[in-house]
């Protein structure tokens, strides 16, 4: 019997909605997708983004002291342990319903949170950029900066918005339950929103006030599971050169080595196209073999089987 794909499927935040009843909506479309791929005879771990979920239990928590001073305020990391497990919540009960609307009743699904430690002196700890919760006035972000000691930026001329850092993944606390689970036959829902930021204190994991980007979690996840194919779901068919441009030119089969030219010829935003390509490349140089797949959701079965996507590879 021909061995199964393994894959590591990186879901974005945006693909789950910003609220409650948009994400149980999307997440039947997410699981539909999925399960395609289970039927196309792949082994499945799914990671998913939490960017707008974070945000919103953030601000939750935040209403939450000024109602009552006693209340402390939450630190993001739990704000992150929240979105896993609410995200995961949905996401393992559409999975379940769709498995069971093909007939599959063998597959387990199940949640895992998930810890992902990061290093005390990442670089990124110094100059936060990931922009997380709504859009503030001049006078709200002050407020914050001054009573939170928040680090409030112009975002876009949209407003103001709380920035954390996102430092890398160094390591999957739970891998060893995770891998466990995968062997077993399990679907798997980790690293929830690029895991929950730890930083290690003696045998203590002490939160972490980050985000981690899920693309790079993923890419981390998908090596440590020694996984086949690494799929970063995004907005967009494929990736392009000079995006939006009159020049602009689709990507289908690139190597590590072309794709390393064209991070460094500046062709990707950052926080956008960028990380992805990034942990793309991280994944699919570690290995011989290992393949990844930048592409829409519903084109996932269509880019393992090779007819659309961009795909990376050594």
């Amino acid at each position: 019997m021909e061995k199964k794909k393994r894959i590591v499927i990186a879901l974005g935040g945006n693909a789950l909605g910003n609220t409650l009843p948009e994400q149980m909506a999307a997440v039947k479309i997410t699981a539909r997708a999925i399960v395609d791929l289970i039927q196309e005879g792949c082994e499945v771990v799914v990671a998913h983004g939490n960017g707008p979920q974070v945000g919103m239990i953030n601000n939750a928590m935040i209403a939450l002291t000024h109602e009552d001073e006693k209340q402390p305020n939450t630190p993001l990391s739990v704000c992150v342990a929240m979105s896993q497990a609410y995200i995961g919540y949905d996401l393992q009960n559409a999975l379940r319903e769709e498995l069971f609307n093909r007939g599959i009743h063998d597959i387990p699904v199940a949640t895992m949170i998930t810890q992902v430690r990061v290093d005390a002196d990442d670089p990124a700890f110094e100059t936060p950029s990931k922009p997380i919760g709504k859009f503030l006035s001049k006078e709200e972000a002050d407020v914050m900066a001054e009573k939170y000691d928040y680090i409030m930026k112009e975002d876009a001329g949209r407003g103001y918005r709380r920035v954390v850092a996102s430092p890398k993944p160094q390591e999957i606390v739970e891998i060893g339950t995770i891998r466990t689970m995968v062997d077993s036959g399990d679907l798997v829902i980790a690293c929830g929103g690029g895991g929950i930021p730890v930083m290690r204190q003696g045998n203590h994991l002490k939160g972490a006030s980050a985000v981690i980007d899920k693309d790079f979690a993923s890419a981390l996840l998908a090596k440590e599971l020694d996984a086949d194919f690494l799929i970063i779901l995004t907005a967009v068919e494929k990736v392009a050169l000079n995006y939006g441009k009159p020049d602009e030119k689709w990507l289908d089969d690139v190597t590590v080595e072309e794709a390393k030219q064209y991070v460094e010829e500046g062709h990707f935003a950052p926080g956008s196209m960028l990380p992805k390509v990034q942990a793309a490349l991280d994944f699919a140089e570690s290995k011989p073999g290992r393949q990844s797949l930048i592409t829409l959701l519903e084109k996932a079965k269509d880019g393992i089987l090779g007819e659309t996507g961009t795909r990376i590879h050594l």
